[in-house]
């Protein structure tokens, strides 16, 4: 009898002092665009560097700075200007800055055109543009975005 008096007054307490975990506010998801331009170059180690603005349908927006880095049998040097990224969508513009892993396979010269799809966790982004400069290769990397 003790023990279910017992128990009784806990669950009371409990109860009384209400909930354990309050409700998270839920954001509204966004949808945000990059337009970047870009330059590379390889020989068995893919570099790149480039710069760009994020701009999300909620208001907010970024300029951001690029790099890219990864390994492959890859040689050429590319340039691509007004590219144009599309992302998924996310809670606010800071889940799109860090690290994407990259998977890349090319082969061009003079001018060319250019996609590529990449992931972070939940976030993808898919890359387009017009490219100039000459390429032939496969490579993985990481593909960055910094906010400046």
């Amino acid at each position: 009898m003790k023990k279910q008096i017992g128990s009784l007054v806990l669950v009371g307490l409990v109860a009384m002092s209400g909930p354990v975990v309050s409700p998270a506010v839920a954001k509204e998801a966004t949808i945000c665009r990059m337009d970047f331009d870009l330059v590379s170059t390889a020989v068995f180690y893919k570099k790149g560097t480039g710069t760009g603005t994020v701009k999300c349908d909620n208001g907010q927006s970024a300029e951001v700075k690029i790099k890219f880095h990864g390994g492959g049998l890859t040689f050429g040097k590319d340039k691509i200007v007004g590219g144009t990224g599309r992302f998924s969508k996310v809670a606010d513009i800071s889940d799109l800055f860090g690290g994407y892993a990259v998977a890349e396979a090319s082969a061009g010269a003079q001018k060319s055109a250019a996609a590529q799809a990449l992931w972070k966790g939940d976030v993808s982004l898919s890359l387009s543009g017009l490219g100039e400069g000459v390429n032939v290769g496969f490579s993985f990397g990481k593909f960055k975005i910094l906010q400046q």
